[in-house]
Parts: C-alpha cells; sequence; structure tokens
C-alpha cells in the first residue's frame, strides 16, 4: 500500500497550541502551533509545513533545560511520540534510539538486553536527544560527557532531508552534530555505544571540605566516578565515589523503606519545607544547612548503574554550571564561600562539583581539556541574581565554559574564545540552515544571528 501523504499525519499529529513552560519556571512560550510527530518523515513534513508558513521549527523534550534553547516561539515539535529502541546489536552495544526516547526509559530498556550507557548524568528524566544537544555529562575522570557515547546520528534539515552523520557519513558534519544545540537540524535517531550491563557501589559520607578542595585533581581520579556537594556555611563535603564491578557483583540496593525515607521525606519532602521556611526566613538557613550535612549522604548502596547514577529531584531550583580546569575548583570555592559571607548570602542550595575526560566535541565544555564542573543552585522561590552573577565572574575568571542547558549570560562574542573550534561550527550550521529555520533568542544570542 502507498504511504499516506503528509497531509493526513498533519491532521491527527496537529495539536491545538497552549503555554508552554520548562521544568524550573524560568521560560515559557505559547507557540503558534504544536505538532507531534512519530516518525522521521513526519519530522521532515513538518518542518517544510512551518516553512511555507514562514515559521521557525524547534524540537522540545523534557524541558530540562535551564536556558531558553528549547523555546518554540514557531512550530513547536513535541517528539513525546517518536521513542523507543528502532535497532540493537547486543554483540557490538550499538543500540538506535528514537530522539525522544527519555534517559530513565533507555536505561530500562537497555537492561533488558543486558546492556547499559557507559556513564549517566545525575538526572535521567531529560530526551536523549535534548541531553546530547546541551552536553549533558556525568562524573569520571575516564569518562566523557554524553556526546563521546554517540556513534551516529539521522538530522532532519531544513532543505527536506533525513540527512545521516556518522565518522564514516558526511563525516566533515560529524564533529558538530555531535553537539549541535538544536541549531543544525531536528534529532530524529541516534545511535549510541553500550557496555555490558555493570554495577556500581556507591560510597556517600561527609568529609572536611578544605581536605577534599586541596586534593581534588587527585582524589577525583581514585574512583571510577568521583563528586562532592557543599552547603555554604558549613565545612563539611558530601562526597560520592561510585566504583564500577561487574553485573555479577553482590548487589546491596537501597531497600524501599529507606528509598522512601532518604529520597522523598528527606531528599525531596522535607528538603522542599527547609527550603520554604528559608526563603521566607533566611537566618534558619545556616543551621539548616549543617544539619542536612550532618545527617544526608551516609550510606554504602550496590546496584546496576542506572540505579545509581541518577536520582530524583522533586525540588525545583535554578541552576548555573560551568567547566574550569581541574586545578581551578579550590580557588573558585574558596572565593565562592568568601563573597556568599561577605554579602551575607544565605545559599540553601549546595554547589556540586563532578569532573570529566577530555574529548574532541566542537561544542562541548570538555573539548581539549580535562574538566571540573561547578554547579551552584538557587531555590526556585529565591531572586538568583546577584548570586549567581557573582559566581558566573569568578567562573569565567578561571576560564571556564558555560553549560549549554543551564543560566549564564554569556553571547557569541565572548563565547568564540573559548571554543577553539566555534567559527568551523557556525560554517555547518550556515551550510545546513542559511535561512535559520530552527534559531531562536537563546541561539541567536549564543551563536549569533
Amino acid at each position: 500500500m502507498a504511504a499516506a501523504p503528509a497531509t493526513e499525519p498533519r491532521a491527527r499529529r496537529a495539536h491545538a497550541p497552549r503555554p508552554w513552560r520548562n521544568w524550573t519556571r524560568t521560560e515559557q512560550v505559547t507557540p503558534v502551533r504544536v505538532e507531534r510527530p512519530a516518525s522521521g518523515d513526519e519530522v521532515v513534513a513538518a518542518i517544510a509545513r512551518a516553512r511555507a508558513d514562514g515559521l521557525p521549527v524547534k524540537a522540545i523534550g523534557s524541558g530540562h533545560s535551564f536556558t531558553g534553547i528549547a523555546v518554540a516561539p514557531g512550530v513547536q515539535l513535541d517528539l513525546t511520540d517518536l521513542a523507543g529502541i528502532t535497532r540493537i546489536d547486543a554483540t557490538t552495544g550499538l543500540v538506535t534510539l528514537a530522539a525522544g526516547t527519555k534517559l530513565h526509559a533507555a536505561s530500562a530498556m537497555l537492561h533488558e538486553h543486558g546492556l547499559a550507557f557507559e556513564n549517566l548524568g545525575d538526572i535521567d528524566v531529560q530526551s536523549i536527544s535534548g541531553a546530547l544537544s546541551t552536553g549533558t555529562h556525568g562524573t569520571g575522570r575516564a569518562f566523557g560527557g554524553l556526546a563521546t557515547q554517540l556513534r551516529s546520528v539521522t538530522l532532519a534539515t531544513a532543505d527536506g532531508r533525513l540527512l545521516p552523520v556518522s565518522p564514516t557519513e558526511n563525516a566533515e558534519l560529524w564533529p558538530a552534530a555531535r553537539l549541535g544545540l538544536g541549531a543544525l537540524g531536528v534529532l530524529v535517531d541516534l545511535t549510541v555505544q553500550t557496555v555490558p550491563t555493570f554495577v556500581l557501589a556507591a560510597d556517600e559520607h561527609p568529609e572536611p571540605l578544605d581536605a577534599v578542595l586541596d586534593d581534588w585533581p587527585t582524589r577525583s581520579a581514585q574512583a571510577d566516578h568521583v563528586e562532592f556537594y557543599w552547603f555554604p556555611h558549613t565545612r563539611l563535603a558530601l562526597t560520592r565515589s561510585n566504583t564500577r564491578l561487574p553485573a555479577d557483583a553482590s548487589r546491596q540496593p537501597v531497600g524501599r523503606v529507606k528509598r522512601w525515607v532518604d529520597d522523598d521525606l528527606l531528599g525531596n519532602g522535607l528538603y522542599e519545607v527547609l527550603c520554604r521556611i528559608g526563603s521566607i526566613a533566611p537566618g534558619t538557613i545556616p543551621a539548616f544547612n549543617r544539619l542536612a550535612s550532618g545527617v544526608a549522604f551516609n550510606r554504602q548502596v550496590a546496584d546496576y548503574s542506572h540505579r545509581v547514577f541518577a536520582s530524583e529531584r522533586k525540588v525545583r531550583f535554578r541552576e548555573m554550571e560551568y567547566s574550569v580546569p581541574l586545578d581551578a575548583v579550590a580557588p573558585i570555592l574558596r572565593e565562592l564561600d568568601r563573597v556568599i559571607e561577605q554579602n551575607s548570602w544565605r545559599i540553601s542550595f549546595p554547589i556540586e562539583v563532578r569532573a570529566t575526560a577530555a574529548d574532541d566535541v566542537w561544542l562541548s565544555t570538555a573539548h581539549g581539556r580535562e574538566s571540573s564542573y561547578i554547579a551552584v543552585h538557587r531555590y526556585h522561590r529565591e531572586d538568583a541574581h546577584d548570586y549567581f552573577t557573582a559566581a558566573e565572574a569568578i567562573l569565567r575568571a578561571h576560564d571556564g565554559r558555560p553549560h549549554w542547558g543551564k543560566l549564564h549570560t554569556r553571547a557569541a562574542a565572548d563565547l568564540r574564545p573559548a571554543y577553539p573550534r566555534f567559527d568551523d561550527f557556525l560554517a555547518v550550521r550556515d551550510r545546513l540552515d542559511p535561512d535559520r529555520v530552527f534559531t531562536n533568542d537563546y541561539l541567536d544570542r549564543v551563536l549569533g544571528s
């Protein structure tokens, strides 16, 4: 039977526009229309219709970016129906996923086949295309960001093609397409290199902050995946070290009751209450932070990797994250500590520190250097402006590069010196999207219009 014409899927999959907001409520828009394609051909057809109407196009995932990178004032492509595994080779570990697949769903499906992502971040609710397009990463000095696990992608382009891109097909586009900010086209599917299922043994406990800072370049390589949290107004670092073990290693998963107490009650429920109190009575925050540092992060867990890497976040916050050289962590955090106390700010949310390997992805925040990542947060009911402005100035002074999906004020003119291949990326953008079908205000700012 002949394929149905493009107008039929449009009638079934077009949705009335309604206000859209990202998870943290920093961005909102009401698109001209919303389309919900379920195949690559439907994505191409939706782009063609948008161009005919003179409208820009943006795909959305889970809305977990804090920036406006997914804001779609024209045609919003909801990729919810473009999900699942489309091809899997358990022998090589190569798995093709539709672009709208959520990371947590992908991990569960991979686990059924004895496979896993090599590394993940600490949140897994994003769509895989959104996570890749913004440079999502985890921690581990031997492991790169999610883009380093990519082996090929299919892009729906502005001129109506489904374009395969890999190291062997359209290879000149590959270093840009691996982390494209949604500026090159709409990702339709992605092939990732997975690994056999493995267990992570997690050791979580507090340590003196100064000892962790002074030893960070060494400490960050002493386990497979190392990170720590620091609550301002305290002198403790809440450290987490994950060691990779074979799939048949003994597991010690968190019990249902303890998980509810640790994650739902203390980690989200009680913490929400404390943050709300702190937003009304900031003077209570130092005592709350000392309490949190004393009772949290004191457990040992061993479970399948995807159950350990990520944790659920129910308390809304705003976040700025920068990558910096490995040895910059101690001076940055000490300067942040000084500025926080000097200004008598009361900061309830912790600062998170991680580290990754260098990579060769053009717009990766780890391009060409091993990197530490410093993330500052503010409860969503509190004004983040002054704190984030001061933090960004300190991070920039240490050759920092902002995470593309986290809050920052950088623009193309001052991002260019931070990325040696910035202009090469812009040349690929000019080639694939000369008419700027896939732009929005955020991309105009960070890439230029």
